[in-house]
């Protein structure tokens, strides 16, 4: 069997194979792996090996799922962000109070990740899913997380991540963007409506305290662009009470 290729690229087809297990909606086989990826079989089998003997991949019957190892990934993970192991209830509060799903972001050193999220049983699709933020200029929880910085944190931020223009309401101008997150400071909340997705509109408030490393988390509902307007103020309420231990 020969080698997988040496140095980063084998890392990075290693990682490759990772993600496409994680996103695939049932277990996958060695040579859907080697079609997906273009490469050939004795390499997704090479590098197949330690993912599995690490705990990162499962080998079933069907084919290669998430591995054990991965939970406690996700732990680490959230443990450096500074989430409390009380976030998942939180959220979990503010879905059953607010009846739309809700999400805890955070912001670290340049980077925004949705970290973890709840909805309520039968929700359509949501528009936000756990993993990077890449929308962050047009989703509200990504203005409460990018309102607090400096300008030239800020600016640094947007010429590393872009501002997209996703919909006809995103905002994509640099003072336009500077102007809005004004407000946002002076509310103590964001809003999005349909400016990352047409379809849907989000609102977030900051969670109280950065964290003594820089980390700043935003908590955040969403629900249909139609359906905002007569529920804004009863979202807006429950997301602030959540924010301040009072829900």
């Amino acid at each position: 069997m020969p080698a997988a290729a040496p140095g980063p690229q084998s890392v990075d087809r290693a990682l490759e194979i990772l993600d496409a297990v994680a996103d695939a909606a049932r277990p996958v086989s060695a040579k859907a792996l080697a079609r997906q990826l273009g490469c050939s079989l004795s390499t997704v089998y090479h590098l197949l090996g330690p993912l599995t003997a690490r705990g990162h991949l499962l080998r079933t019957a069907g084919g290669y799922t998430l591995g054990p190892r991965v939970p406690a990934l996700y732990r680490a993970f959230q443990r450096h962000l500074e989430i409390g192991p009380g976030t998942g209830e939180l959220l979990r509060r503010v879905q059953r109070a607010a009846g739309v799903p809700a999400y805890l972001t955070a912001h670290r050193d340049g980077v925004i990740t949705v970290v973890d999220s709840a909805g309520p049983a039968g929700a359509p699709e949501h528009p936000f899913v756990p993993g990077p933020e890449l929308r962050a200029h047009a989703t509200a929880h990504g203005k409460v997380l990018l309102a607090p910085l400096s300008r030239a944190a800020r600016r640094r931020y947007l010429a590393a991540h872009g501002m997209a223009r996703l919909t006809d309401r995103t905002i994509t101008g640099a003072d336009r963007f500077e102007a809005e997150l004004d407000r946002v400071r002076d509310a103590g909340v964001a809003v999005s409506v349909g400016e990352a997705d047409p379809a849907y509109t989000c609102l977030a408030v900051p969670l109280p305290a950065p964290h003594p490393d820089g980390v700043t988390h935003a908590l955040s509902v969403s629900l249909p662009t139609s359906g905002f307007r007569r529920r804004q103020a009863v979202l807006r309420e429950v997301v602030t009470r959540a924010a301040t231990g009072r829900l």
